[in-house]
């Protein structure tokens, strides 16, 4: 695992960390203590982006299991949150949809020049982050894409679950505020009951200080209206990408809605889009660490349909050296990132 930072040009360093491939070493004397053993060249990398008071630390075993099976994590926190936050005034003030969408561009950007198949993945927040970041005509993506070789979502944002959706007044109330004030700080809270099923998840969410459930009243407002923009971006027929697609979402979820994600898969499916959508039986919001046998499978799916992508690549890029690869155009246009070796 590598520790590093990236500069943004206001000046501001994100905090970042890769997850190389690895070797999962279990101990037998010390069974709880697993050691990393570097493992050869990674088959595939993903650039993840995570959620509302979230940060890229706080995955668990997902990134280490991946990383074991040859697949290299590579994320950030996002201005406002995790360890990319300097002073308590700095809390959830992520700025207006185009600066956040922005910083995800210069993070990819970033990453060093590669052959390696590129993956973007995102959860919750930054899932509907990632979808605005493919899809959204005014996004920095539209006029100088990475050659992703997929795009993988769970519990992505589209719409809030009804029974955790603010009501239409305080929504109303919320923008008028996010005029006068943008970067006024509000509590927000999420319910740490409905983050998984799981009793230790839930408490250790619970005491993450770095999970610290405040935005700004501009930040909340524009998470709610990339959300409105991807319901209704089905009215036209330009709503088309030659990426594949993977999306996971449990059906237990009370976060984000299940409904409102199957809706954008069927619309994706529609216009002829390669996709793949898996529910996942009564399970909670963050499937990376819900009850163990959904973490797992959940883990396996994941693994599986970025491999099973490589393979595909692979053998299209032996006959067409022209095939998609994700030779990112990380050609250090976009700014140095600094690392350290953990």
């Amino acid at each position: 695992m590598t520790e590093g930072s990236l500069t943004l040009p206001d000046g501001l360093e994100l905090y970042t960390k890769t997850w190389s491939v690895c070797a999962l070493i279990f101990p037998t004397y010390v069974p709880w203590l697993i050691q990393y053993q570097p493992n050869g060249t990674p088959r595939a990398t993903i650039a993840f982006i995570h959620g509302f008071s979230d940060h890229c630390n706080a995955y668990h075993d997902l990134f280490p299991n991946l990383a074991s099976a040859g697949i290299e994590i590579k994320s950030f926190d996002q201005r406002g949150w995790g360890r990319s936050v300097k002073e308590p005034r700095d809390r959830g003030n992520t700025g207006p949809t185009s600066q956040v969408l922005a910083e995800i561009h210069i993070f990819l950007q970033s990453l060093p020049p590669s052959d390696i198949p590129l993956f973007l993945m995102g959860h919750s927040m930054g899932g509907g982050q990632v979808l605005n970041y493919i899809f959204h005509p005014d996004s920095p993506y539209q006029s100088s894409p990475p050659k992703f070789a997929g795009v993988l979502l769970y519990s992505p944002l589209i719409a809030i679950h009804p029974s955790s959706r603010p009501s239409k007044v305080t929504v109303a109330a919320g923008r008028v505020v996010a005029r006068l004030i943008p970067h006024k700080q509000r509590y927000s809270a999420l319910d740490a009951k409905l983050i998984s099923r799981d009793p230790a998840i839930v408490e250790y969410f619970r005491n993450d200080d770095l999970c610290h459930d405040t935005g700004t009243f501009a930040g909340l407002a524009g998470m709610l209206d990339r959300g409105i923009w991807l319901e209704g971006m089905f009215t036209g027929d330009w709503a088309k990408s030659e990426l594949p697609f993977w999306f996971g979402h449990g059906n237990g979820d009370h976060i984000t809605s299940y409904d409102a994600t199957k809706e954008f898969v069927r619309g994706l499916q529609k216009n002829g889009g390669d996709v793949t959508f898996e529910t996942y039986e009564g399970a909670y919001h963050k499937l990376s660490a819900d009850l163990p046998e959904t973490s797992t499978k959940f883990t396996e799916h994941v693994r599986d349909w970025v491999l099973g992508q490589v393979s595909q690549t692979e053998t299209s890029g032996s006959q067409n050296e022209t095939a998609v690869k994700s030779n990112v155009p990380r050609d250090g246009s976009g700014p140095e990132a600094k690392e350290t070796k953990l």
